[in-house]
C-alpha cells in the first residue's frame, strides 16, 4: 500500500505560477510511476503529466507541454508539477496517482486532490 498526499494547491491569477507537491508514504516511491491528473467541474478527469520511476523519462498531455513540468525526487518520496503561466481553464482539483508500470498506463493509488483555482 502506498497513501499519496497532495499539496501546494491555491488560488492564483492568471500568468502566475503554482508547485504541486506529492508525498508518498507506505512503500517508497521509487517502486512507482508517478502521474498527475486533473479534473475540472463537470467535466471528466484527464491526463496531465507522468514520470518514469527512476525520473529519466516524462509524458505530458499536448496541450500543457511547455507550461506544466513534472519532476521527483526519490529521496524525498516526493513527486512535483511546477505550472506556469497558469490560465482560468487550468481550474480543477489536481491529483496524483501512483503506478506500477509505465505501459500499459494504469494508477493503482490515488490521492485525495488539491484545488487550484485560476482566476481572470
Amino acid at each position: 500500500q502506498v497513501q499519496l498526499v497532495e499539496s501546494g494547491g491555491g488560488l492564483v491569477q492568471a500568468g502566475g505560477s503554482l508547485r504541486l507537491s506529492c508525498a508518498a508514504s507506505g512503500r517508497t516511491n521509487s517502486r512507482f510511476v508517478m502521474g498527475w491528473f486533473r479534473q475540472a467541474p463537470g467535466k471528466e478527469r484527464e491526463f496531465v503529466a507522468r514520470i518514469s520511476k527512476a525520473g529519466g523519462t516524462t509524458d505530458y498531455a499536448d496541450s500543457l507541454k511547455g507550461r506544466f513540468t513534472i519532476s521527483r525526487d526519490n529521496a524525498k518520496n516526493t513527486v512535483y508539477l511546477q505550472m506556469n503561466s497558469l490560465r482560468p481553464e487550468d481550474t480543477a482539483v489536481y491529483y496524483c496517482a501512483a503506478g506500477y508500470y509505465w505501459s500499459p498506463a494504469r494508477y493503482d493509488y490515488w490521492g485525495q486532490g488539491t484545488q487550484v483555482t485560476v482566476s481572470s
